[in-house]
């Protein structure tokens, strides 16, 4: 059991790496001066020096995201990121740690450290303090989960046991119903569209989650993103000590995989209905949409703020609650990734008020592509969002977020200090031909889940 001394400790730097981030939750925005270099070893590194407030947040980044699974082992990249924490194997003399001694750790340390898996990335994360006592401790912990998981079989059946029962729970609700049928109206055999099931679950053995991390979990192939009070030469020196219990990596090893293959645009409309007894239909309205580098981006940000991004002031909250009554919450947005994640929009309305919601939602969309913003619409829509900027990167955590994200997109250096002027300069032509060119509102996806009492 964790002793007194090491609650007390964890309480005492828990709570003041809780304090010191609500000091460095404030506007940090001025020039961003981001670093980058390569080590020897082939990882990118991408820093920058906050030096308000002791701490370091670090993300590493690998191309080994969900959309990498095999199609009847989906959950793999995700399960294999999330067992890093649930012990290591004993190396170098040093004992091997089981999950609880691993997590008393990490408490002694106030410090935290694990990993999980989008569709594009697996992701490692770690958040300490810097001082001298605590953060190399903490880097020579988490370079030894990274490179020396146990993977021990007892825990990993005992984690699938939970996630099968969470998959039998999610499947009682229209929501989950909705959205899994909606992923699939708009990726189709793409793997964006692969779904974690009890199948795809009771398919992976611990040997799968050893061969990804011996494949994927290389240095060579790491972006590796910090923010906090670190230099270059202590940054340079955290990402070596990371990485240097990880096999180096052959030439074969090292090579850029394969790209996968596009997500294909919807070539006509397609509805389903699906019976379920529940007081509200969920519904889905929707299409691929666009990559993260595409150059629409801040076209499609602004344009889709006045369509459904904006909360109460969107044109469909306008539309479909305000004047008509009939949904409490409706929103669109895109989620723009490495390949062209999905546009959606959604709502839950009474199942009686379904299809008018639906067709009042559609025409909506539908009107906006073809006519665009007004004036008033857009230069709102810009105050806003410009306005909001600093709440983007208003903390360290926050900021590693938009760092990670430039450094795995390639977007340039400059993203962040050049974000305003891009939302600035966008003009109703701009939104009405981004617009024009990714939504074709005749050949959307729709998705009703509910109406049935």
């Amino acid at each position: 059991m964790t002793s007194l001394l090491a609650f007390k400790k964890m309480g005492a730097c828990t709570g003041l790496i809780g304090a010191l981030a609500l000091m460095g939750a404030q506007p940090v925005w001025a020039a961003l001066p981001i670093q980058t270099w390569t080590q020897a070893n082939g990882a990118q590194v991408w820093l920058v020096q906050s030096p308000s407030i002791p701490m370091v947040d670090v993300q590493i980044d690998l191309d080994a995201g969900a959309s990498r699974d095999p199609a009847a082992q989906a959950g793999l990249a995700d399960v294999t990121a999330a067992m890093v924490s649930k012990g290591t194997l004993g190396t170098s003399g040093q004992p091997a740690l089981d999950e609880n001694e691993v997590g008393e750790a990490w408490a002694d340390l106030g410090a935290s450290f694990g990993g999980g898996a989008t569709p594009d990335r697996m992701s490692f994360s770690l958040r300490a303090l810097t001082y001298p006592d605590l953060l190399p401790k903490a880097v020579a912990l988490a370079a030894r989960q990274l490179a020396h998981p146990a993977f021990p079989d007892a825990v990993w059946q005992r984690e699938r046991q939970r996630m099968v029962a969470a998959i039998k729970e999610a499947n009682t609700q229209p929501g989950t119903l909705a959205q899994r049928a909606f992923a699939k109206a708009v990726y189709g055999a793409h793997p964006y569209g692969q779904e974690e099931t009890e199948a795809t679950l009771a398919a992976i053995a611990v040997t799968d989650m050893q061969a990804l991390h011996r494949a994927a979990v290389l240095p060579c192939r790491a972006k590796v993103s910090i923010v906090g009070a670190q230099t270059r030469a202590q940054a340079e020196q955290l990402v070596t000590t990371l990485l240097a219990q990880l096999p180096a990596g052959d030439a074969k090893a090292c090579a850029p995989l394969p790209p996968l293959p596009e997500v294909q645009a919807l070539t006509a409309p397609s509805e389903q209905a699906i019976a379920f007894d529940s007081a509200q239909a969920h519904v889905f309205v929707g299409q691929p949409g666009y990559k993260r580098t595409d150059p629409d981006h801040f076209a499609l940000t602004v344009g889709n703020y006045i369509l459904g991004g904006g909360g109460f002031v969107s044109r469909l909250t306008t539309e479909v609650r305000e004047k008509r009554g009939l949904s409490y919450s409706v929103y669109s947005y895109f989620a723009p990734a490495r390949y062209a994640g999905a546009f959606t929009l959604g709502l839950q309305t009474r199942p009686d008020q379904a299809a008018q919601a639906v067709e009042v939602a559609r025409k909506v969309v539908a009107d906006f592509v073809a006519q665009g913003p007004t004036e008033a619409e857009l230069q709102a829509a810009k105050d806003n969002l410009m306005g909001g900027f600093a709440l983007r990167i208003d903390s360290n955590r926050e900021l590693l977020g938009n760092v990670a994200s430039m450094a795995w997109n390639g977007l340039p250096l400059d993203y962040l200090d050049t974000w305003t002027d891009h939302v600035a300069k966008v003009s109703l032509a701009d939104v009405r031909a981004a617009f024009a060119r990714k939504l074709q509102p005749e050949r959307m996806a729709t998705v009703v889940v509910g109406g049935q009492r």
